[in-house]
Formats: C-alpha cells, sequence, structure tokens
C-alpha cells in the first residue's frame, strides 16, 4: 500500500536545511552513551541486525555498527539520508523509507526508534501500521526498543515561546498542546536569503498506557527506562520514555 505524504508536516520540515541548522548542536556524546549502555543492556550477539528506524543522519546507527552490530538505518528524509550515506561500510547502510510501509519480513533482531520519532502522524491507522511494520520486520522473540519523550513531563514543563540565532538564522518558537498533540510553530527569518518560513513539529502525547494499547497481542514490555542513564521510569518526574519490548509468536 503506497501512503501519500505530500500533505504531512514532516514531509518538508525534515528535509528543510533549517531543520539541520535548529538541531545541529544535538549531543552526539549523550547519543554514544546512552546506544552503548543500551546494548550493555541487551547484550546483542556479535553482527545481529539491526535496523535503526527514523536514523536521521545516522549519529546513532554509526555507534550501533561500531559496537559490533549489522545496522540498516532508514529515514523518510531524503537529505538526512544523503549524510549518513557518507558513513557507509560493510556493516552499516542506509536507505529512504517511510516507517508505514512494510518493507521486511522476519529480518531483523532488533528494530531502534529513537529521539522521539513516533507519533508524528495524525490517524490511529498510521500509528498501527508502523507497530504492524516494525512486528513483521522483526525475528520471533527479538526486540524492539522505543525511545519516546515523556509525555507528562513534557507537557508539565512547556516552555510557550523561545527565540534562538544559530549561524545567523532567527529561530522563533512558539509550543502548545492542541488535542492530544504537542505542536511547535518554527518561524524562520533568513536575513541573508530574504527568506521568512513556517514550519511544525507535531508529536502525539503518548503515555504508557497508549503504547500499551498499540502492543496488545504483538509485543510484550520486558522494561521502562526514564533517561538516557537507563533509571527507572516515572511517570511525573523522567525525561524519557524508553520502552523495551519483545516480539510475541502469535
Amino acid at each position: 500500500m503506497s501512503i501519500s505524504i505530500k500533505s504531512e508536516w514532516f514531509a518538508s520540515w525534515f528535509d528543510s536545511p533549517y531543520y539541520h541548522t535548529l538541531y545541529k548542536n544535538r549531543d552526539f556524546e549523550e547519543a554514544r552513551n546512552f546506544i552503548e549502555r543500551l546494548l550493555q543492556y541487551l547484550k546483542p550477539p556479535l553482527y545481529s541486525q539491526a535496523l535503526d528506524l527514523a536514523c536521521g543522519k545516522g549519529r546513532h546507527s554509526l555507534v550501533m555498527a561500531e559496537n559490533g552490530l549489522n545496522v540498516v538505518g532508514a529515514d523518510l528524509s531524503k537529505a538526512s539520508i544523503k549524510i549518513a550515506k557518507e558513513l557507509e561500510h560493510e556493516h552499516l547502510q542506509f536507505l529512504v523509507h517511510d516507517m508505514r510501509e512494510p518493507k521486511w519480513k522476519n529480518n531483523f533482531d532488533y528494530i531502534f526508534n529513537l529521539f522521539t520519532s513516533f507519533g508524528y502522524f495524525e490517524r490511529f491507522l498510521d500509528n498501527l501500521q508502523t507497530i504492524n511494520a516494525v512486528h513483521a520486520a522483526l525475528k520471533p522473540r527479538s526486540f524492539f526498543v522505543i525511545d519516546f519523550l515523556n509525555a507528562v513531563k513534557t507537557i508539565d514543563t512547556l516552555v510557550p515561546q523561545s527565540t534562538s540565532k544559530i549561524d545567523g538564522v532567527q529561530f522563533e518558537i512558539e509550543r502548545s498542546v492542541e488535542k492530544g498533540t504537542i505542536i511547535k510553530r518554527i518561524y524562520v527569518h533568513d536575513h541573508d536569503k530574504g527568506e521568512c518560513k513556517s514550519f511544525q513539529e507535531r508529536v502525539q502525547a503518548l503515555t504508557l498506557a497508549d503504547f500499551e494499547a498499540y502492543f496488545y497481542n504483538k509485543f510484550l514490555i520486558r522494561r521502562t527506562f526514564g533517561n538516557y542513564d537507563l533509571n527507572e521510569f516515572n511517570p511525573k518526574t523522567s525525561d524519557r520514555l524508553i520502552i523495551v519490548a519483545q516480539k510475541l509468536d502469535c
């Protein structure tokens, strides 16, 4: 089944050069430490098959491969994958892929969906299609790891407005919660190029209970963590909701 993405916010925002400017200072050391801690917990056998789903420019994928996994990184953004492909080697490959589309069958020992790369869609069916595609792509009894924001704390601590200037580009950001969706409106002022543009980021405020419903009869949640140090999850105080789930045989 083909899915149209022309009108969806992430189709334009993730391929925009301003997206990469705004998030250029993401903490790569934090990402490396998180993946290495996660792999210490999972203890994957050498050369296990892993899919980094919504991999961006490949920062997590690279660390996985450096720690002995055979990794495929997949992302909707052609711009991100173009950058990520510079990292490719024998144990690391990248491709453009919409996570809702079924592509693999019993291929992977581990599938990772990291840094709040779920819940972008407006329809319940789109989320369910993604979960079904992940379930199909995993080998029996294999693992799905999802790293999501903690919606409860995010909403409680939401900063309504902020402004920053990066590489001469000014970003004005407005944040709100509307009908169960956390919305970030991004206004870009690039005076050098004479451009003023606006974008949105939208993510559903999904809780652990929501993921339990999505996983019903497909995955068993084995562990939850609340931050990148892999401390226990607390729904009121944790920064993240990190779920380790195992594929059911049914």
